[in-house]
């Protein structure tokens, strides 16, 4: 496996039944922003954002072009984030009091977690040689993965981390080979993907410690990834179809929606992070093989679409494991 990873309130009863179905029944529209970072053109990852819309990512395919962590604040104001001495740096997570989190490479090639609040803390759970942060909420609990294999290929398990303590995801069905955990909300929920004895991935989602199988309901849908979930309970990550091209996905009101940037090539799109607001943040593939970041904004905003949707009832007398490379 790569190690690439609301709508306005209304008085009346009867708007809300009416706007609430309608909402469900519309597929989210969006606006698209390319994100190439000057560091690297040729790859940029956007993998976090927050209410403020402040993104996480980094750029540098760890090739050519070692990985360097920043945050972003578009449209091209970027404050770079690598933990002192590493080698290459991943920021994955940002909450909305500003506190990332991701992972890093020693100079001996020992990867780490991290948090980010003004100084850096790394972030290993006890008795392990592999660890990633993947995600924080606003109590700055994270959640992320461990290994006893130091290339972390193997043995990964998922965790979550408050104050140093953690606390392992348990549960997957029987012959899973590795997980990991990627995002976490305010209540504590956390999700992502397991692979299971025939190297297929699930998602997942966890409010405890137990997790229960989160995939993609599209009839022939497979190799389902959850990366983000916000305080909505709304999810993203990735899917593969019944022909074989991955797409990302939505999960909004009980729905699932198939979500491609439509600047990249068919089967590139990844949702990695969005945000209460429902934006979205990811990358692509273009025709040059290029990793782009990207941010997606829904349009129109929901709480103006609810305001339409009430005006126009009133004229009728109602109111996202390629993660990471």
């Amino acid at each position: 496996m790569s190690k690439m990873q609301q709508c306005a309130r209304f008085t009346l009863m009867a708007c809300m039944v009416v706007f609430s179905g309608a909402w469900a029944a519309a597929a989210p529209n969006y606006s698209f922003l390319s994100v190439a970072s000057p560091g690297d053109p040729a790859f940029t990852q956007l993998l976090g954002i927050n209410n403020a819309s402040t993104i996480a990512g980094y750029f540098g395919d760890g090739n050519v072009v070692p990985n360097n962590g920043f945050t972003l604040v578009l449209p091209n104001s970027y404050t770079m984030e690598n933990f002192p001495g590493a080698a290459q740096t991943q920021v994955i997570g940002i909450n909305n009091t500003g506190w990332t989190a991701g992972f890093y490479v020693d100079g001996a090639g020992v990867t780490h977690g991290f948090t980010y609040n003004g100084s850096f803390t790394a972030v290993d759970a006890p008795g392990t040689a592999f660890n990633q942060l993947l995600g924080i909420n606003d109590g700055g609990t994270g959640v992320g993965y461990s290994s006893t294999d130091g290339t972390g290929a193997t043995l990964q398990m998922s965790f979550k981390e408050s104050g140093g303590t953690f606390t392992y995801i348990g549960g997957f069905p029987g012959g899973t080979q590795n997980n990991q955990a990627v995002g976490i909300n305010g209540a504590g929920t956390a999700v992502g993907f397991y692979e299971d004895s025939g190297g297929n991935f699930h998602g997942y989602i966890a409010a405890g410690t137990t997790a229960s199988t989160f995939d993609v309901s599209f009839a022939g849908a497979m190799d389902t990834q959850a990366f983000g979930i916000n305080n909505h309970g709304e999810i993203v990550g990735d899917y593969v179809d019944s022909g074989g091209t991955m797409h990302g996905f939505v999960y909004l009101g009980g729905v699932f929606y198939t979500v491609d940037d439509p600047n990249g090539v068919p089967g590139s799109t990844v949702i990695n992070g969005l945000n209460d607001k429902g934006q979205l943040v990811g990358f692509y593939a273009d025709a040059n093989d290029n990793t782009i970041g990207f941010v997606a904004t829904p349009t129109p905003e929901p709480a103006t679409l609810g305001v339409l949707g009430c005006g126009m009832l009133a004229g009728v007398g109602f109111v996202r494991r390629r993660l990471l490379r």
